[in-house]
């Protein structure tokens, strides 16, 4: 019978005795576990012996014992345990799948998530060579290259974990000449057990001098194409050294010792990982192009506006670099009230975009009211001074025809003598009529009017001229003298209320865009720019509570460049202490945010306006 003193527990047996150390603990423990068989020979009749008393037997055999029976037997147990054995491989193996399928369901949605490129390509990498326990790698993109005409392979990351590999990007051609062009160019899976034993007839070659620049062995190597959903090849990923060992490290010592071929569920892994990536790295270029799309739809509809008043061009960009660079400074306080607001990558962009974008309402401000420099229209002005001109010419001709009456009446010499009067009466009407166009041109600049001026005004409007026609007419005409009333600026209320309608335009065309989740608030924060905290402001009178604070550090940018930027029609560019003081007396008025402009002075913000 068997020699049960030399049983391995660990390997699956058949058993065959009518020894009672079949019974010893470690044998009935791998019988219970489906690693051994036991066929009992029964040695008194058909009882069984004490000591088995519920042991798992596989079967019983009498004696005499037959060799074929017994053959038999044998043969059916072992068959038993393979049955059992294939079941518990296949268990295993479908066991080893699921895990390895939830890792590559976790990996490709860590990988959708990523939207940075280059952080992508990172994960990439570093997920690859984890399911594969790979030492090192790196991976090649696919990109057009003007210069050449068509497309080359870019080296655009590498990692190692046995060495600091120096990095630099360099561009190979897409041809059959190296293992990764090759890959690039054919579409083919290249898995090379020892990259240092190429048959001399492959069109590839491996560089072993850069392995003995760095002090490295490189020896299994595994190169996947990337490819997209459409089939085009992206990029290349190379894989380098499958370890025994993920924590070991490799030198050219030791390679021999910690380094395998890759096996093949370690191919098939690496491909659904590729395609994988290859749809991630191709979403994120299609977002970033999205994203270029809309940057520069931005940039052209804020060029488009402002070319509308050229004399405040740039504003927008501006108001955008100030704003963005307040929220950074107020992201990163530590004390006062906004010590807890924080701005993510979004909420900037987010900000960006409001920002730059905040006027772009005046599309539906009337271009002549939009750009008025003066209380009147260039056109309207224009009137004022023929009509002027045609009254000097009125008063001339009366002139020459009393002058030439009294020449007739009273005879040359009286004429002569009268002459320095006639001159000095024309004089004083003339400068009479000149004056009062001087001061109707001083009443048409847009500053603030003074208390005795308006009066004057009052007088001017009920002055007369006959026309040419024999009728009078005013000097001034009513829509004249109202707008040459305005007491401050250069626009009535009609023509304020256009212009600060931009806003409203603003909020209804950014309200049409279908933004993304992470900047729906835009049209809420342009919306708010002209607002007051108390309620005074435009167009909706927003009370404090109301107004974002995004709109807020906005409020203070817009006001700021406002005032000192290069000279307007209507104003001088004040100096930036003097702009600052002005927003100052806004914030002790209780209209603008002190704590914000605290900031905006103390990181001087302001700064970044200045010409360079």
């Amino acid at each position: 019978m068997v020699d049960v003193a030399g049983f391995d527990p660990s390997l699956p047996v058949v058993l065959v005795g009518d020894d009672p150390r079949l019974f010893q603990a470690s044998i009935r423990a791998a019988v219970a576990e489906d690693r051994a068989r036991v066929l009992y020979v029964l040695t008194g009749g058909s009882d069984l012996p004490g000591q088995a008393a519920g042991f798992p037997i596989f079967s019983f055999l009498s004696r005499p014992l037959h060799p074929r029976v017994v053959e038999s037997m044998v043969f059916a147990a072992q068959e038993n345990m393979l049955l059992y054995t294939g079941r518990q491989r296949l268990e295993r193996d479908l066991s080893q799948a699921f895990v390895e399928i939830d890792e590559l369901n976790n990996i490709g949605a860590a990988l959708s998530a990523e939207r940075d490129s280059t952080k992508l390509l990172d994960l990439i990498l570093q997920k690859s060579r984890e399911i594969t326990r790979s030492d090192a790698g790196s991976i090649y993109l696919v990109e057009e290259d003007e210069k050449v005409s068509g497309r080359v392979l870019r080296f655009s990351h590498t990692q190692n974990d046995s060495l600091n590999v120096p990095f630099k990007e360099f561009t190979i051609p897409i041809d059959k000449s190296r293992i990764s062009s090759y890959v690039a160019l054919t579409g083919e899976t290249l898995h090379i057990e020892d990259v240092y034993n190429l048959p001399p007839d492959l069109p590839y070659s491996f560089a072993k001098d850069f392995d003995a620049r760095i002090g490295y062995r490189t020896k299994s190597m595994l190169t996947v194409p990337m490819q997209n959903h459409k089939g085009e090849i992206v990029g290349v990923l190379q894989l380098l050294n499958h370890k025994t060992d993920w924590n070991a490290r490799v030198t050219p010592e030791n390679a021999d010792e910690v380094l395998r071929p890759y096996p093949e569920r370690a191919q098939h892994l690496v491909r659904s990982l590729a395609s994988q990536a290859a749809v991630a790295l191709e979403n994120t270029r299609l977002i970033q192009d999205i994203q270029n799309l809309f940057e520069g739809f931005v940039q052209a509809s804020v060029m488009a506006i402002e070319a509308r008043d050229p004399t405040t061009s740039g504003h927008s960009f501006r108001v955008k670099k100030l704003t963005v660079a307040l929220a950074e400074a107020v992201d990163r306080v530590d004390d006062g009230i906004y010590a807890d607001v924080k701005f993510s990558a979004e909420q900037l962009r987010e900000i960006n975009y409001a920002s730059v974008l905040h006027d772009f309402g005046k599309v539906g401000v009337r271009e002549h009211v939009l750009i008025k420099a003066n209380k009147l229209y260039p056109q309207q002005l224009e009137v004022v001074q023929q009509r002027f001109d045609y009254v000097r010419k009125a008063i001339q001709e009366q002139h020459s025809g009393q002058r030439l009456a009294y020449i007739l009446e009273k005879g040359r010499e009286e004429y002569i003598a009268k002459l320095p009067e006639f001159d000095s009466d024309l004089s004083a009407r003339i400068k009479e009529v000149d004056d009062f166009l001087a001061f109707a041109l001083e009443c048409n600049r847009p500053t603030v009017l003074p208390e005795g001026n308006f009066q004057r005004l009052v007088g001017m409007a009920a002055l007369e001229y006959v026309a040419w026609d024999g009728t009078t007419k005013p000097l001034i005409t009513v829509d004249e003298m109202r707008l040459l009333s305005i007491p401050k600026g250069s626009l009535d209320e009609s023509e304020r209320r256009e212009i600060e309608s931009h806003v409203v335009h603003t909020f209804n065309f950014l309200a049409q865009i279908p933004w993304t989740k992470e900047l729906r608030h835009i049209p809420m924060i342009a919306r708010a720019h002209h607002e007051k905290l108390d309620g005074t402001g435009y167009p909706f009178k927003l009370s404090a509570p109301e107004i974002p604070i995004q709109s807020r550090m906005m409020t203070i940018s817009d006001i700021y460049d406002a005032l000192s930027a290069s000279d307007r029609p209507y104003k001088r560019a004040l100096p930036p202490e003097k702009s600052l003081d002005i927003i100052n007396s806004e914030v002790k008025r209780n209209l603008l945010d002190e704590e914000l402009f605290k900031i905006f002075l103390s990181r001087e913000i302001w700064k970044l306006s200045l010409p360079k």
